[in-house]
C-alpha cells in the first residue's frame, strides 16, 4: 500500500500535517501532539511518511558506532524515580570505579577497535571535581585518538558547583582536558512539572537547555535524548520535540536523537508505587508513533535518529528502522543503567550481528565515528571487517556487569571515600 491509499483512508487533519511534513515545513505543537496520538491507520501513515523522510534525507544507509559504555558509580546524592541503578552512598551495593580502572576499561575497548568510550555516573558525595577533567585527561595520554563521549548534563552542572566555577569555564576545562562530545541524556521530560515529580531536586529544563547550548557554542557537540512512558502524556512530549528542534535550529550542535523507553519493572517510583499513575512504559504503538513523529518533525535540523536496542530489543530495533529511523547506536559492551531497571536484552551487540539485523532489513550497514563520519560501508554479511572485536566472544567474565560491579569489594565506595 503506497502513502496515496492510505491518505485515501485516514483521517483527514492526520494527512494534511502529514503532507506539510512533506513539504518540508516546520510542524506546530498542536500539530506533533496529534501525531503522537495516531493509532491504526493513521499510525501507519506518519510512519511510512517518516520512511519516505528518512530515505530522501539519509539513504539506505543504517550506521553504528562501536563503542564501550563506561558507568563509573552508582553512587548518587539524587533520589530521581525513574532510576534503579544509583544507591546512596550507605548502601551495600555501592561502587566507584577508579581513574586506572576507567582508563584499563578503555584502553581494553580501544585495542578491540572501539573508536568511543562513553562515561557517564551517579552524582557522588565528597567528590573532587577533578577527577572530571583527570579521566579526561588520563585516557587521552594513554590513547589520543579515541572520542571520549562523557559527562550528562546533570555531571556538568555537578561539576560546575563543585568546583564554584560557571557552566561555560567548567566545560572549557573539561575540553581542553580532551572531552570531545557530551551526552544529552538527563533531558528526561523537558518540563519543569513532570521533573519535579519523577526527579526532584534535579537540573530544571532551563539549566539542561543552558548546559547544552553551552557546550554547542564551545564546540562540544553533543546527543539528544528523550525518556518517556511515565506519567507525562503527548503534550509533554510534543512540546519536549520542539524544545530539541529550537536548539538544533539555533546550536546545530545535535548529532542525532534517541528516544529513550521508560524501564519500569525495577524503577522505584513504579515498583514501590512512589508516584502515582506511573505507566508501565510506553506501548509499541507508542513508540511507533514517537520514533514517526519525531522524524517527521526534526527531519530538517537533525538527520540522525537512533533506535536502542538496549531499550526495545535488537528485533523491535531493527523494525523501528521503518519508522524513520536510521542508526542503530552502539555495540557498548558494557551496559548497566537499562539493565539494573529490569531491560532483558543484554548489555553487547556485535558489529556482525548488527550488521546482520541491517541486512535483513534490506538496508546498508556501515560503521560511524560518534559524529556520524563514515568509516567503512559494508556491502554483504559476509565482508569481514578487521577490528579484533570481531574477533571474540563477549562473556560476562571477561568484561564484567553491573550485577558483578555492585558484588567486588575492590571497587565499594567506602574504600575510596
Amino acid at each position: 500500500m503506497n502513502i496515496e491509499s492510505l491518505e485515501k483512508i485516514a483521517d483527514p487533519e492526520v494527512v494534511s500535517i502529514v503532507e506539510r511534513a512533506l513539504s518540508n515545513k516546520d510542524l506546530y505543537l498542536e500539530e506533533v501532539e496529534r501525531l503522537l496520538k495516531c493509532r491504526g491507520i493513521d499510525l501507519y501513515l506518519i510512519s511510512l511518511a517518516a520512511d519516505i523522510l528518512r530515505k530522501e534525507t539519509v539513504g539506505d544507509i543504517v550506521t553504528y558506532v562501536v563503542n564501550r559504555n563506561i558507568n563509573f558509580t552508582n553512587v548518587c546524592i539524587m533520589n530521581c524515580g525513574f532510576c534503579a541503578f544509583s544507591r546512596d552512598f550507605r548502601h551495600e551495593e555501592t561502587y566507584f570505579l577508579p581513574i586506572e580502572e576507567i582508563v584499563r576499561r578503555a584502553k581494553e575497548a580501544y585495542e578491540l577497535g572501539a573508536t568511543e568510550v562513553c562515561i557517564q555516573g551517579g552524582l557522588p558525595p565528597k567528590l573532587d571535581w577533578e577527577f572530571y577533567p583527570k579521566i579526561v585527561k588520563e585516557i587521552k595520554k594513554e590513547m589520543p585518538k579515541l572520542h571520549i563521549h562523557a559527562f550528562s548534563p546533570v555531571e556538568i552542572w555537578y561539576g560546575a558547583n563543585l568546583s564554584k566555577l560557571g557552566y561555560e569555564e567548567f566545560l572549557k576545562i573539561l575540553k581542553e582536558a580532551g572531552l570531545d562530545s557530551i551526552p544529552g541524556t538527563a533531558a528526561e521530560i523537558l518540563d519543569d512539572e513532570i521533573r519535579k515529580i519523577i526527579s526532584p531536586g534535579r537540573i530544571s529544563t532551563n539549566e539542561w537547555i543552558t548546559i547544552i547550548k553551552t557546550a554547542h557554542k564551545l564546540g562540544i557537540p553533543s546527543t539528544s535524548t528523550i525518556m518517556y512512558g511515565h506519567i507525562e502524556n503527548e503534550y509533554h512530549r510534543a512540546k519536549h520535540l520542539l524544545i530539541l528542534r529550537e536548539i538544533q535550529r539555533e546550536t546545530k550542535g545535535f548529532t542525532e536523537f534517541v528516544p529513550l523507553s521508560f524501564i519500569y519493572e525495577e524503577a522505584p517510583m513504579y515498583k514501590y508505587k512512589l508516584i502515582n499513575n506511573v505507566k508501565a512504559g510506553p506501548t509499541g504503538e507508542e513508540i511507533v508513533a514517537l520514533y514517526a513523529t519525531a522524524r517527521l518533525v526534526l527531519n530538517n535540523y537533525i538527520k540522525n535518529i537512533q533506535v536502542s536496542w538496549v531499550k526495545e530489543g535488537p528485533k523491535f530495533a531493527q523494525f523501528l528502522l521503518n519508522c524513520g529511523a536510521n542508526d542503530f547506536g552502539g555495540t557498548l559492551i558494557n551496559e548497566s543503567i537499562s539493565s539494573s531497571a529490569g531491560a532483558k536484552f543484554g548489555q553487547y551487540l556485535s558489529p556482525k550481528e548488527i550488521r546482520r539485523l541491517i541486512f535483513d532489513a534490506r538496508r546498508i550497514p556501515a560503521q560511524r565515528t560518534t559524529t556520524y563520519s563514515i568509516i567503512k560501508i559494508f556491502n554483504s554479511l559476509n565482508e569481514e571487517s578487521d577490528i579484533p572485536l570481531e574477533k571474540i566472544e563477549w562473556s560476562e567474565e571477561k568484561f564484567g556487569s553491573y550485577f558483578k560491579l555492585i558484588k567486588d569489594d575492590r571497587f565499594k565506595f567506602r574504600r575510596k571515600f
